[in-house]
């Protein structure tokens, strides 16, 4: 298996966290079951059950989302920055292929209108098959428009503007890399609303640092806030995970919980990891974060 070998002995095959090999340090979820195997033509994929976090999906040998803990990525990736604008109605995904973004979007009401742009539709099909609970019917929402394209291109050559931009992409590997490049910042800026806000993935601090840091300085140059926020996602090992958080609009950082949970309870949402208090506090950074992020 390319980038995913079996490892010890026991029951199953071993999957191998592939993502952090150069610097010294693997760990292993064993595959109790693989369900789906394939070199999709962009990236090789993987879906396979574990006793612990259930059913999970890698590619390129880095675990992308799992049955178990799913919510508190797609929560936070998506609650924090719809909530914090308070009147979203238009909403751009870049990746996301297994729907979880997705579902969590159209919880709200409000908004209108959802473009979703995936490069690899044989990962949305895949997962609608074998990881279905993750979109939980999403990808039949009216409200959506499924493009199946390169991110990077989509923003630079398709019109319309949005007040959120979230970016569910993989780490800066493979399809990925195009998606941490300050050209696509910047065409994905020019897509955003007055007061809209962009949502990246920026891996784990600890272990991402440079990632991290790297965003952080091209977002300096394009947006007067730039920041990010953090939530702890136990199948990316390492410490929490950053969400970066790029925006003309000071005020977006700076919601007071009484707002939030005015909006929060208007949208009627249910969520198993976020509340308006996690949300304030998740961007209360530690000093090896903010180390990272600062110029």
């Amino acid at each position: 298996m390319t980038d995913g070998a079996a490892v010890g002995a026991g029951k199953g095959r071993w999957v191998v966290e592939s993502l952090y090999e150069k610097e010294g340090f693997t760990c292993a979820f064993r595959a109790d079951k693989v369900l789906y195997e394939e070199e999709t033509g962009q990236q090789h994929l993987v879906i396979f059950e574990n006793g612990l976090f259930g059913r999970m999906m890698a590619l390129d040998g880095i675990t992308q989302v799992t049955e178990r803990d799913e919510f508190i990525y797609h929560e936070m990736m998506t609650h924090v920055p719809i909530l914090a604008h308070g009147a979203v109605k238009r909403v751009l995904i870049i990746g996301g292929g297994d729907g979880g973004i997705l579902r969590e979007v159209i919880r709200h009401k409000g908004v209108e209108h959802v473009t979703m742009v995936e490069i690899d539709p044989a990962v949305t099909d895949f997962c609608k098959a074998q990881l279905p609970q993750i979109s939980a019917g999403a990808f039949d929402d009216p409200r959506l428009d499924l493009v199946f394209a390169d991110g990077a291109k989509f923003v630079e050559e398709a019109g319309g503007s949005y007040d959120v931009v979230i970016v569910d992409s993989t780490d800066p590997i493979g399809p990925g890399e195009v998606l941490f490049r300050e050209e696509f910042y910047r065409a994905a800026r020019a897509r955003l609303t007055p007061g809209g806000v962009i949502v990246t993935q920026n891996g784990v601090p600890f272990m991402q640092g440079d990632e991290l840091a790297a965003t952080m300085e091209k977002f300096r140059r394009l947006f007067k806030v730039a920041s990010c926020y953090l939530a702890t996602i136990p199948t990316y090992v390492g410490g929490p995970m950053a969400m970066g958080w790029g925006t003309d609009d000071e005020a977006l950082k700076a919601v007071p919980v009484e707002e939030l949970e005015r909006r929060y309870a208007a949208a009627g949402l249910t969520t198993r990891y976020y509340t308006p208090e996690v949300h304030k506090a998740a961007f209360a950074l530690p000093r090896y974060v903010q180390d990272r992020i600062e110029p």
